[in-house]
């Protein structure tokens, strides 16, 4: 085995984030925030502005790294997540990505027919060798502290923004072709599975100690069609991921926006931990999967919009919708403290500052 990843690195300080993903005891309960290095802190959208554009940010190691960390600068947050985009692999495929302030992103070449389709490959990887060189970097800069996370779009979430061009209010265009092609729609699901799968594998062999499919789209789709093109394709990505690299156990997190009423289903994915978003009833959640799976999730983002004495009365809330983790030897049932979505850009950070506090806190407490 490749320890070469490994043995360049520091070893970890605080392991409470990967200890949860594989279902061990902790003294507490980690926390960690999807889009936790954005727009809400000041500091980034002075290095954004510095950088001069979203992909100047994404495309360049000392940036990437400089904003991966200015979260755990301010808040003792249990883990770092790479500062990228969903985005890097169709725009790796020749799709032409690009972002224009306030506006979310847009391709200049959508695939809406079969030719385009046919044109579709899973793109050479040194195209995206500058997310795996902000890897090694953030991996090097965060010396142990916390251990670092990588990500990428699901097959299907990524599918939606290639066909549509940018985001979408009713999917109309992705859904006509699911419904009307279904072939082309399995074409380019398998094409973009495997692209995924060596994406997040380049990422562990560059440093990445966990790895999170973010299916933010999944959510959208019919009882039947979410098992066919986006369950399906997650299970394809989660079945070629590397589990152990350079010694270590490498856990994978499924996030599923709107995926609660798919728990059952999602029960036997081959990954450790499922993120659920704030509809999930966190007690329900733990008697379906808790028994095979670490859950993370699921406070409201907008409750970060109230003062510090209600976010930790909803603090309070999830951890004890969840209830008492496991604790002693072996493995049983684990929360990894997260918001039910990314957080708002209009966060005030001091709140953010509350609810960390009150996690570390009110989880000790529970064990």
């Amino acid at each position: 085995m490749n320890t070469s990843a490994s043995s360049r690195y520091a070893p970890l300080k605080n392991d409470t984030f990967l200890r949860a993903c594989l279902r061990l005891a902790t003294d507490y309960t980690p926390v960690w925030m999807m889009r936790q290095a954005g727009r809400f802190l000041p500091e980034y959208r002075a290095t954004r502005a510095r950088a001069g554009s979203f992909m100047g940010l994404a495309t360049s190691t000392d940036y990437a790294t400089e904003v991966t960390l200015q979260p755990l600068e301010r808040f003792p947050i249990d883990a770092a997540i790479l500062f990228s985009d969903i985005l890097t692999v169709p725009d790796a495929m020749g799709l032409g990505l690009s972002f224009a302030l306030g506006e979310g992103p847009r391709f200049a070449s959508p695939v809406r027919d079969e030719a385009a389709v046919a044109r579709l490959a899973v793109p050479d990887m040194d195209k995206l060798r500058y997310v795996f060189d902000a890897v090694s970097s953030i991996r090097l800069a965060l010396d142990g502290r916390v251990p670092l996370i990588g990500f990428a779009g699901s097959p299907w979430t990524l599918a939606c923004y290639m066909v549509e061009g940018a985001g979408s209010d009713d999917y109309r265009l992705v859904k006509t072709m699911l419904y009307s092609r279904p072939d082309l729609m399995h074409q380019m699901l398998q094409i973009n599975a495997d692209a995924v799968a060596l994406y997040l594998n380049c990422q562990i062999e560059a440093g990445a100690q966990a790895v999170m499919i973010f299916d933010s789209w999944g959510g959208v789709l019919a009882d039947g069609a979410f098992q066919e093109f986006s369950l399906a394709y997650t299970r394809r990505v989660l079945s070629q991921l590397h589990k152990n690299f350079g010694g270590a156990r490498i856990p994978s997190i499924v996030f599923t926006k709107g995926g609660g009423l798919w728990l059952d289903d999602m029960a036997d994915l081959d990954c450790n931990v499922l993120g659920l978003d704030w509809t999930v009833n966190l007690t329900k959640a733990r008697i379906i999967v808790g028994g095979s799976k670490a859950l993370q999730g699921n406070l409201d983002p907008n409750v970060l919009f109230a003062q510090a004495s209600q976010i930790e009365a909803e603090v309070i809330k999830v951890l004890n919708a969840f209830g008492t983790p496991h604790t002693g030897p072996g493995s049983g049932p684990t929360h990894i403290f997260n918001l039910g979505h990314g957080i708002s850009q209009h966060t005030p950070p001091e709140h953010v500052a509350a609810l960390v506090q009150a996690v570390h806190y009110h989880s000790r407490q529970m064990r």
